[in-house]
């Protein structure tokens, strides 16, 4: 294994073995070593890179390390910054993922469950990348999650671009059992009083995260920006999880016959909870 010191020397050991996989907290490339889904032929250590271990602030922005752990994330520190990414790195697992787990490995792999992401989308989080010769460019993170974009042979994630909005913003999940697991279904959802805007996103039940966007801009034309936020009815609260979930999850088109196809019961189920993920967040937002 190579072990770079700063983050151009990791993207030049990249550059210099293509071959190489990147590694820093291994949660998810170990799983996929013991399933046998891969054999890296060289490794590249990103554990000794301290420049991507924590965060700076810049220009209303928090500009956040991709080496950051779900346990760093969670304290209350970084939760007074960006309170729905600190839960959902306190919901990530048991602490050992906690601990070893990174912000960039959860971008890169991508999994459907991860639950950084349906933050990041909510908060339209931009990618800083870093690439040979010194390069860096910028990619939202949602066209990373959506293929519209692709880390190019030898770049590497280097910081994620948050803004601080100074404003409530809440992570849910639902398991499939009781404490820390996997996701069946999760919600993030920020308020954004400077642009009078809702954003939220719907995780784990798509390959990508989902933004319900005419349910964002619905609600958001409802609440009283310059008075009490929270003075908005139980019915319209209900009626937004409701309008979340059907975006999501939609109804199935008619048959050959044109009679109505109903929901198998496990996708009702399923859309039911986004509902109800939704409708509590945007609660907790506006209390």
């Amino acid at each position: 294994m190579t072990l770079p010191a700063t983050l151009d020397e990791a993207v030049a050991a990249l550059a210099a073995m293509p071959a190489a996989v990147p590694v820093a907290g291994g949660t998810d490339l170990m799983a996929s070593v013991n399933s046998g889904q891969l054999r890296p032929a060289a490794l590249v250590g990103l554990g000794r890179i301290s420049e991507i271990r924590g965060w700076q602030y810049q220009d209303g922005h928090a500009l956040l390390g991709a080496g950051l752990t779900h346990a760093r994330m969670g304290r209350p520190d970084f939760a007074a910054l960006i309170p729905a990414l600190a839960a959902a790195a306190r919901a990530a697992g048991p602490p050992q993922i906690r601990n070893a787990g990174t912000l960039g490995g959860n971008i890169a792999s991508a999994a459907p469950t991860g639950d950084a992401l349906p933050v990041l989308a909510a908060l339209e989080a931009v990618l800083i990348v870093a690439g040979p010769g010194g390069a860096r460019r910028e990619v939202p993170v949602s066209h990373l999650l959506a293929g519209m974009e692709m880390l190019r042979p030898g770049e590497l994630i280097g910081f994620v671009r948050v803004p601080l909005l100074h404003a409530p913003q809440v992570f849910l999940k639902a398991t499939g059992r009781t404490g820390p697991g996997r996701a069946v279904a999760s919600v993030a959802l920020v308020l954004d009083p400077a642009r009078r805007g809702v954003r939220c996103a719907v995780g784990a039940i798509a390959p990508m995260p989902l933004r319900p966007l005419e349910a964002e801009e619905w609600v958001a034309s409802l609440i009283d920006w310059d008075g009490e936020r929270g003075s908005l009815v139980p019915e319209a609260v209900h009626a937004f999880g409701e309008y979340v979930a059907a975006a999501c999850i939609p109804e199935q088109p008619p048959a050959a016959d044109g009679t109505e196809q109903p929901l198998p019961p496990a996708v009702l189920h399923l859309r039911r909870t986004v509902a109800a993920l939704a409708r509590r967040a945007l609660g907790r937002a506006l209390s």
